[in-house]
């Protein structure tokens, strides 16, 4: 037999526990949050894009069917979507509200990102392009000596700007955070940085942790 306290217990840890359903909205952290910018940017909003203008230049960030863009403020920008329940709407909304942060800060201040040469021997130099002609090319190429037998030539794109302050590092910028990306990758593959000797091109503040040789 149980006793009286007992059951009292019982019964008020069962009711501490409700089985009824919470209703909760599902939103989007990042999607709702709003974007400020300076007053040297201006927008220009149709059904299908956004363009985004500023001193560094113009440029347009798609937009789907279902969101709508907002001004509640001179400086201020947002961005919502019709129905945040369904999940496609719901990522897109967060991956277009990055964009447009990414298109604003191009547009304004322009994106950078530091190349670091490191290993004996490694070295970067600009120097003009014989194939400046070329369509989509700057004139200039990365002339570089990463331990191998021959020089590595890479063409700068047209969009890219790129800078030697020292032999052993590259500075590159643009006003698109993806293209920049790209290209840091194109020249970061000719070297991978290897956890043996930590040697190799290294992005921005990247590392790489030292693994020990194995020996017999």
């Amino acid at each position: 037999m149980i006793p009286h306290t007992s059951r009292s217990a019982a019964a008020a840890a069962l009711r501490a526990f409700s089985t009824s359903a919470v209703a909760r909205g599902h939103t989007s952290n990042i999607g709702k949050a709003p974007i400020k910018f300076e007053p040297s940017v201006s927008f220009n909003a149709s059904p299908t894009a956004l363009a985004v203008t500023g001193p560094l230049g113009t440029t347009s960030v798609p937009l789907e069917p279902y969101m709508t863009v907002g001004f509640p403020a001179p400086d201020t920008l947002t961005l919502a979507v019709a129905d945040a329940e369904l999940k496609k709407q719901r990522s897109m909304w967060g991956l277009t509200r990055t964009l447009i942060q990414n298109a604003v800060t191009g547009m304004t201040q322009g994106f950078t990102t530091p190349l670091y040469l490191v290993g004996v021997g490694y070295r970067a130099a600009l120097e003009d392009d014989p194939r400046a002609k070329e369509e989509g090319r700057t004139g200039v190429r990365l002339n570089m000596k990463l331990g191998y037998s021959h020089a590595v030539v890479v063409p700068v794109p047209a969009h890219i700007k790129a800078e030697v302050p020292v032999p052993t590092k590259i500075v590159l910028s643009c006003t698109d955070k993806h293209q920049l990306g790209l290209f840091a990758a194109k020249v970061r593959k000719w070297r991978p940085p290897e956890p043996y000797k930590g040697k190799g091109i290294f992005v921005g503040s990247e590392t790489i942790r030292i693994k020990a040789v194995k020996k017999k």
